[in-house]
């Protein structure tokens, strides 16, 4: 498989041709590029040693298509470990590259890391433990280990145990006093979060990152890890940030070794790796920024070509288990009429509730509200979220009971527990709790009891009672934070795992993290604050109204519903729950059980389940990473699981990290996957997302009626330019700012204008439109793609459909404007797929400098035949026996003949249409469609002495001819001595391979001086003399 790319440089510039040919020219022109499937299987190709993994792996299509550099390091992982195969060939791979590249210094002097990009269930854990066995056996006796969980230090000792390297310790560094750095040797365990711990105890100042400098020492040359690096919360602006950076940089010779399945899919994420060599001095990137800025500027491949580049010199690898014998179903539930009067009514109560929140700011007139907003539509995006997924219980629990009964078991995958509000309400009740809670109507509640204007809030800042406070960079999405002196804000419950994908509207805007988010107010008289209390308990009664009608906690109601915490494994972060007893009585307690602390019952819960004692387990996002719950060929559980989720995250990677909690190496069964979907806005659309990924990874599935939808629908992320554009699109037409090619979906009740005023007023009903007295009706001002899709929740049901409708009609058309113009970024493509017919021509070899490997580029000349021979169109012509099968001639001239076609009967009343130029035609034609254009050849005209000759020039003249419009039966271009390959059947591409990250600017400037677009598409291919080689 090469890659290479290009639009020939300075070639396929297209004149104009005439009008009935131009669909037909068109049609020529774009057809050799197509995704085929994107995985191919992997197996170690330069390390011979160690028994293969239990499982089938895999790898992208472009990762396989670059060898990994020569091996010059020798293990000393014992023979009887690597016969045992306690590492498999994969890890042991993955040890020896890891190693190997630590023998590397960089230019900045820092030893060079490793990144192992391992998708979930391949073992990064026994990687991990071997790369510290191996550096053990070295003599380097000590090494750290961050993560993300104090949870995973079990698993850190469990991965130790089973590669047989059980004297190797593990200190758990939470569980170690401040300055003691007494431990000797062996692993030194932490969270992320422990790097920036310090404590002021004793009258002295410790910090928890001079203590584990003080351990390594400055001369430390032994492993660090950073498990999971990707998922430290906020590394790129927090303390927490630049102590992993500040850590690198003190232990300059330490071995980095940096783990993480979405490692190089998210270059944001990678601000991490300063130890890859990729930025920095002796680099083309000057900083992390400048990296950043190159590849998000190069589009969709660009990452693929740095993962290459990566693979090639030695520092990174990346495989991920195959999903070959996982299933998945895509489970619709319609929402019955009671659930869609509820939403409606809550949908119109948040929109009454903004105007009283508005009217009340107003009449106490304050002057800034950015906190005040902040915590409204967060609290509106939660709400939202929890009656969503209300809305699938019943069905969820109906089919977990089918899937009981059929001998398997069931893992319930959620995003958010609701614990906020639970406590609140334990709060209100002193302690006591007798009935369950709803935390979407928790969340509205508190909403107004503590945040709706008022005079109380009231803090002024005179200049004559300044009052020191505390800066609050806190974001009003999480529950309850508790700020210590430190200013780290610790969560007190798991809902920090909402936080990706939920709009922090409070602090959209660079200022509202300042200290200057005081609500100020001007002169107020009881009078106006005897009204605004009025406002306050009037809305506060129309909830409580409402409340009766909404659904309680989801997960607290699946509990229930499943027979009680005696029969459901929990594995989240809550700390306590309300269940209902054997007698009836319904009671909050805490999870923790007799003898074990709140951090070891996620552990002890997982083995429950594990061993048959449970199930039904449930996950929440924040507990379960790492987790691992597959049917294991070492545990008594070996049902088939059954993985249900009730929230599908938005990106296509995490979810699949979240479906690697089931599906493992070392397991009997694959797990079965059911997404339960409603109709709400656009569940639909992002669950085929996920459906694509896991197609491509090689699931089956089942009972799926989705629509068939375009090609590329694995590169569907509403996150991009073209989303920003749609938005800006439907926001100026719903205003009547513009006038949008894109009609509005059709079936609106009452029709289109009824539609964009409908629309008009439900945008400002969440916000998304605002007014402003100078201005009129305006789009908020940040207002992104994610803040959209999270607001129009907030719709009626019927409303929020027709709105996302419109959003994804608009996306869609701008995708198609840019692919006719040539403009679009398609990723990564493959050239000319299913065919054969692809020669490399010539290669020329250029040296860069600055590459620790080969450091060279090459530029290969490739042409591919895409066309079909006369003889093959003659013996397939053979075999037809339709009356409307055979060879067509065009009505139209082209220059001075016909053009020729074949059309043999496809699915229904469509027909496969050859044609010599480009072989079997890409979409098939309706017969009517082909008459308006063609004649049929009557059989035995074919052959007679007039007719047979055109046919048969037809078929070789285009091998060494364009089609370009022609005058006097000669092309323009030609005549003025360029090259013309319009419609010819022998494409020459030309495409550079190698070390490309050194060259790629240099080379797209000289591209677009020549063809006014800077866009190199990045293709695969494979040639006819099956040599592998990768290039753009």
């Amino acid at each position: 498989n090469a890659i290479i790319t290009t639009p020939p440089l300075g070639f396929q510039v297209t004149n104009q041709p005439p009008p009935e040919e131009e669909e037909d020219a068109e049609a020529e022109e774009t057809e050799e590029l197509g995704h085929v499937d994107t995985y191919a299987e992997y197996k170690p190709s330069k390390s011979t040693i160690g028994i293969s993994h239990p499982d089938i792996v895999v790898e992208t299509n472009t990762l396989s298509s670059v060898p990994p550099p020569d091996i010059a390091y020798t293990l000393s992982i014992p023979e009887s470990t690597i016969n045992s195969g306690l590492l498999s060939a994969l890890q042991l791979e993955a040890i020896i590259y890891a190693c190997q590249q630590h023998e590397v210094i960089l230019q900045n002097n820092q030893r060079a890391g490793f990144l192992i990009g391992d998708g979930a269930g391949v073992g990064k854990g026994r990687t991990v433990a071997g790369i510290i066995l191996e550096n053990y056996l070295k003599g380097r006796k000590k090494a750290l280990w961050f993560s993300i969980s104090n949870d995973l230090k079990f698993d850190a000792e469990r991965d130790l145990k089973d590669i047989d390297a059980p004297n190797i310790p593990v200190h758990a560094l939470n569980k170690i006093k401040y300055g003691d750095t007494a431990t000797s040797e062996g692993v030194l365990f932490a969270t992320y979060s422990a790097l920036i711990g310090e404590s002021q105890a004793g009258g002295q100042h410790r910090t928890r990152i001079k203590q584990i400098l003080d351990w390594c020492r400055p001369d430390f040359d032994g492993v660090i890890i950073f498990d999971e690096c990707h998922k430290a919360k906020n590394a790129t602006s927090t303390k927490m940030g630049k102590a992993v950076l500040d850590l690198q940089n003190k232990l300059p010779r330490a071995r980095v070794v940096y783990a993480s399945a979405t490692g190089a899919s998210e270059p944001k994420n990678m601000i991490y790796m300063s130890r890859l060599g990729i930025w920095g001095e002796g680099t083309p990137f000057r900083t992390f920024e400048d990296f950043l800025h190159a590849i998000e500027k190069r589009g969709v491949g660009a990452m693929e070509i740095v993962a290459m580049d990566m693979k090639v010199s030695g520092m990174y690898i990346a495989r991920q288990l195959s999903f070959s014998g996982v299933s998945f179903r895509i489970e619709e539930i319609g929402l019955d009429s009671d659930f869609k009067q509820v939403y409606n009514k809550a949908a119109k109560l948040w929109a009454e509730a903004l105007q009283t929140f508005m009217r009340a700011a107003d009449e106490l007139g304050l002057v800034s509200r950015k906190s005040l907003w902040g915590q409204f539509w967060s609290a509106h995006q939660r709400f939202f979220k929890y009656l969503c997924i209300a809305a699938k219980v019943r069905c969820l629990v109906e089919l977990a009971r089918k899937e009981l009964e059929a001998g398997k078991c069931i893992v319930i995958g959620l995003q958010s527990t609701g614990e906020s509000r639970t406590k609140e309400v334990l709060d209100e009740n002193d302690g006591h709790l007798d009935r369950f809670v709803s935390a979407a109507e928790g969340v509205f509640q508190s909403l107004v009891t503590k945040h709706f204007p008022s005079e109380k809030q009231r803090r002024e800042k005179a200049p004559g009672n300044k009052r020191k406070r505390k800066p609050r960079g806190r974001q009003p999405k999480m529950a309850k934070p508790l700020v210590d002196t430190s200013g780290v804000i610790n969560i007190s419950d798991d809902s920090s795992s909402d936080s990706d994908g939920i709009d922090t509207d409070s602090n959209s805007s660079p200022d509202s993290l300042q200290d200057n988010d005081d609500v100020i107010f001007v002169t107020q008289t009881n009078c106006q604050s005897a009204r605004i209390e009025e406002m306050k308990l009037n809305l506060l009664n129309k909830i409580a109204e409402l409340g009766k009608e909404l659904p309680l906690n989801t997960l607290d109601v699946l509990i229930d519903r499943f027979g009680g915490p005696d029969k459901v494994s929990e594995m989240t972060g809550r700390k306590g729950r309300v269940v209902r007893r054997p007698d009836g009585i319904v009671r909050y307690e805490s999870r923790a059980e007799q003898g074990s602390t709140i951090d070891h019952i996620n552990i002890k819960e997982k083995d429950r389940f594990m061993s048959g004692e449970k199930l039904v387990a449930i996950i929440s996002e924040a507990a379960s990473s790492g987790i691992s719950l597959q049917a294991d060929k070492r545990v008594k559980n070996q049902r088939r699981r059954v993985h249900m989720t009730l929230e599908l995250p938005w990106s296509a990677d995490r979810a699949i990290q979240q479906f690697g909690r089931t599906h493992r190496s070392n397991q009997v069964t694959a797990p079965e996957y059911i997404f339960l979907i409603s109709e709400l806005a656009g569940e639909r659309r992002f669950a085929s997302i996920v459906a694509k990924r896991l197609e491509s990874l090689g699931a089956l599935t089942h009972g799926d009626r989705r629509a068939t939808e375009s090609r590329d629908l694995s590169k569907y992320n509403f996150e991009n330019k073209y989303g920003t554009k749609a938005l800006d699109k439907i926001t100026k037409a719903i205003l009547g700012y513009i006038d949008n090619k894109v009609p509005p979906p059709k079936g609106y009740p009452e029709g289109d204008a009824m539609f964009f005023r409908d629309m008009k007023v439900g945008m400002m009903d969440v916000g998304i439109f605002c007014k402003e007295p100078r201005f009129g009706i305006n789009t908020e001002k940040d207002c992104s793609i994610t803040k959209f899709l999270n607001r129009i929740l907030g719709l009626e049901v019927h409303k929020q459909n027709y709105l996302f409708q419109y959003f994804t009609d608009n996306f869609d058309y701008l995708i198609e404007k840019d692919k006719k113009e040539g403009k679009y970024d398609m990723g990564i493509l493959d050239l000319a797929p299913g065919n054969d017919e692809i020669y490399e021509e010539l290669q020329e070899t250029f040296l860069t400098p600055g590459n620790p490997q080969d450091g060279q580029v090459v530029l290969y000349k490739i042409s591919v035949d895409r066309g079909m021979p006369w003889e093959e169109a003659y013996s397939k012509s053979l075999n037809l026996s339709g009356s409307d099968e055979g060879f067509y001639l065009s009505l139209k001239l082209r220059g001075s003949q016909p053009c020729v076609l074949l059309a043999e009967q496809g699915r229904g009343k469509n027909f496969i249409v050859y044609k010599p130029n480009i072989g079997k035609q890409a979409h098939p034609e309706s017969l009517e469609k082909l008459m308006q254009r063609y004649r049929k050849v009557l059989r035995k005209m074919s052959f007679d002495a007039e007719h047979f000759p055109k046919v048969l020039t037809d078929f070789a003249f285009v091998l060494l001819f364009c089609v370009a419009p022609c005058r006097n039966g000669k092309c323009k271009k030609i005549e003025e001595g360029q090259e013309c390959l319009q419609g010819m059947r022998l494409r020459q591409y030309h495409m550079l391979c190698g070390a490309l990250l050194r060259v790629w600017k240099r080379v797209s400037d000289v591209v677009s001086d020549i063809t006014k677009s800077s866009i190199l598409q990045i293709v695969r291919l494979k040639t006819k003399q099956h040599n592998k080689q990768v290039g753009k």
